[in-house]
């Protein structure tokens, strides 16, 4: 057995146990209201993940805890109380042959991670007021956060559903910030991903979510630019571009914005309603579907988003890419063998894939 195996084994009365166990060893160290959203990120930490990008959001939520609550300087007694807790719920060999070496291990990667994080909340419970499924295996959520999110376009999140908790993933805000406050995600179910899947197809409007603090991830639009841009989307790595969008259409300043969405089919184009607003209300934007297995589509549009956008681009541009894996290595070595600056090229960063 893994300790992923023994931490799943582990029962819905240990968040309660572990709180207790805390609060004998150090009172009022851990608010009782945030002891089972902190018992399980830290027993998910523990437990491993293979997934680097999900273990980079566990990281992101606990080091803001650690630094909100002021518990780093008592990271060794909230170690051995996850322990003891562990070995009273789950009962294994494991705990107590590689558990402390893990829980050391988690424990100096928090404090590196708190050193690194602002202040602030850890998370944000937010309620799920819209579900859609526009696309087979994609969904559309709009949530509605308890109190305000501070996020900016092109930022990533790190959000976490009670089905799963413990379980961290980074979703990307389609949207600038609302008057209402309201975020929107786009996910798609991915082979094996546990988290995306319950968000496409179980979550439903009514549900609560966690929201992690908004973390940057290379795709920031510097608002002092007025150069004209180039945005290549794969997917739902649509999101953030389009966010994108919606910054320069509170602010134009005069720049011309091109989006190039990629998808296989005409079926894949998932948020094609709000793409048609958007196009017909600025006449500065320009939208050109990609559509890499559709013998139906434009000859124009026949073609990967990569190659596609390239007929689009012009020299002065700035091209933001966000989309799968494959298709950010593809860009970063053919731009740069179409000699585009490193400067003008924004890619997201590794953590949020």
């Amino acid at each position: 057995m893994s300790l992923a195996a023994a931490w799943a084994s582990v029962d819905d009365r240990a968040a309660a146990d572990f709180w207790c166990t805390l609060e004998d060893r150090r009172p009022r160290l851990l608010p009782q209201r945030e002891a089972s959203l902190f018992f399980a990120a830290l027993g998910g930490l523990v437990a491993g993940d293979d997934d680097r990008a999900g273990h980079a959001a566990l990281l992101m939520v606990l080091g803001r805890a650690y630094r909100r609550y002021d518990l780093l300087p008592h990271a060794t007694t909230i170690g051995d109380a996850l322990l003891a807790t562990l070995a009273r719920h789950a009962p294994h060999p494991l705990w107590t042959t590689v558990g402390e070496r893990a829980v050391d291990y988690a424990t100096h990667a928090v404090r590196r991670a708190a050193a690194g994080v602002g202040g602030g909340p850890a998370w944000w419970p937010a309620q799920v007021i819209g579900h859609e499924r526009p696309s087979p295996g994609i969904a559309i959520l709009t949530v509605r956060p308890w109190r305000r999110l501070p996020h900016h376009p092109g930022q990533a999140i790190p959000v976490c559903t009670p089905r799963l908790p413990g379980r961290w993933r980074w979703l990307s805000p389609a949207n600038l910030p609302r008057a209402d406050g309201t975020v929107e995600l786009h996910v798609r179910a991915v082979p094996a991903g546990a988290v995306s899947h319950r968000l496409v197809h179980e979550v439903r409007p009514g549900e609560l979510l966690w929201l992690g603090p908004p973390g940057n991830t290379g795709l920031r639009l510097d608002p002092t630019r007025t150069g004209d841009l180039l945005l290549v989307a794969g997917g739902t790595g649509l999101a953030p571009l389009r966010a994108l969008v919606e910054q320069v259409a509170a602010a134009p300043g005069g720049r011309q914005v091109t989006l190039v969405v990629g998808v296989r089919a005409f079926v894949d184009l998932y948020d094609a309603i709000a793409l048609d607003k958007l196009q017909c209300a600025h006449d500065w934007l320009t939208i050109v579907p990609a559509f890499s297995d559709d013998p139906c589509a434009e000859p124009a549009e026949q073609g990967d988003a990569l190659t596609i956008a390239l007929d689009h681009h012009r020299p002065d541009q700035h091209i933001y890419l966000c989309g799968p894996p494959a298709m950010l290595a593809a860009a970063r070595r053919r731009l740069f063998a179409l000699d585009v600056p490193a400067v003008r090229i924004h890619l997201p960063e590794s953590f949020t894939r």
